[in-house]
């Protein structure tokens, strides 16, 4: 039977400084993997799986099973040992995020990692390893954007989402390079005169939650290890992150078509929520 171990913000903000140690080492991992060299294969759902993404998760689940071994982890690369519903907190991981994006010889790919308790993601690590550049938060403890360089972590710099445009301004609406649909462009163009700013993987939330963007809007499915963390970083820094029509993201549940999450909107001022 799974242990159900609560974990809270103040127990969440002691495991801070060595899960960010340990997101920035798997990203180390993946910068060492040879991009036109390493061997690629294909998962069920036809995505790719990459030697990086598999390095960056066993350095993550090792670290997990020293820092915190009680709290069970769901992995995107480790679906099969989940054992949901998740009760109490868990590690929500996506070793590599952006995929695509790394095979493409990008910058912008992530490692994601979350803990998610009673559903609710509460600490958010994001970081991208190519650009040196982490946010992370705790709900209801602020949010930090990081630089690194290999190892060696600088301090840390608080950040804060940026409030609604004032009527006739411009939302920047941050858009995925690889995953687009109609319905995301539609609500995008319901903002007058909004910008695109063009991002891979989970970068968006990132700039989302330092200011730089006002929505992000994802009316296709995606995974919750897409989302977690950025979720609980968004939230940290002053933001929001909900349902298409604006309700609570639920996770670590499952339904029948996995840990799907049909459609969700990561909006800078929560006062924004549902605004035209």
């Amino acid at each position: 039977m799974q242990v159900k171990r609560i974990i809270d913000g103040a127990a969440a903000a002691g495991l801070m400084e060595p899960l960010t140690a340990l997101v920035v080492k798997a990203g180390e991992a993946i910068l060492a993997v040879n991009r036109a060299a390493m061997r690629i294969d294909g998962k069920q759902d036809g995505s790719p799986v990459t030697e990086a993404d598999l390095a960056a998760d066993r350095i993550i689940a090792d670290g997990l099973a020293q820092l915190a071994g009680d709290v069970p982890t769901l992995s995107e690369e480790r679906t099969q040992l989940a054992s949901p519903p998740f009760q109490g907190s868990f590690f929500l991981i996506d070793p590599l995020d952006g995929t695509k994006e790394f095979l493409a010889g990008r910058d912008e790919f992530t490692v994601n990692l979350a803990l998610v308790t009673d559903g609710v993601p509460l600490l958010g690590i994001v970081s991208a390893p190519a650009l040196g550049l982490l946010w992370r938060g705790i709900v209801g403890r602020g949010a930090e954007r990081v630089r690194f360089n290999g190892a060696t972590i600088a301090a840390a710099e608080p950040i804060r989402t940026r409030k609604l445009p004032a009527r006739g301004e411009p939302w920047i609406a941050a858009v995925s390079r690889s995953h687009g649909d109609a319905r995301s462009e539609a609500f995008i163009a319901d903002r007058p005169n909004a910008v695109r700013m063009t991002c891979g993987s989970a970068v968006k939330f990132g700039r989302i939650a330092e200011g730089g963007a006002d929505i992000y809007p994802r009316f296709g499915p995606t995974s919750e290890w897409d989302v977690g963390a950025g979720c609980a970083v968004v939230t940290a820094a002053g933001g929001k992150v909900t349902d298409g029509k604006g309700g609570e993201l639920r996770f670590g549940q499952r339904s029948d078509t996995g840990f799907i999450i049909p459609e969700f909107i990561a909006w800078g001022d929560p006062q924004a929520v549902g605004c035209d």
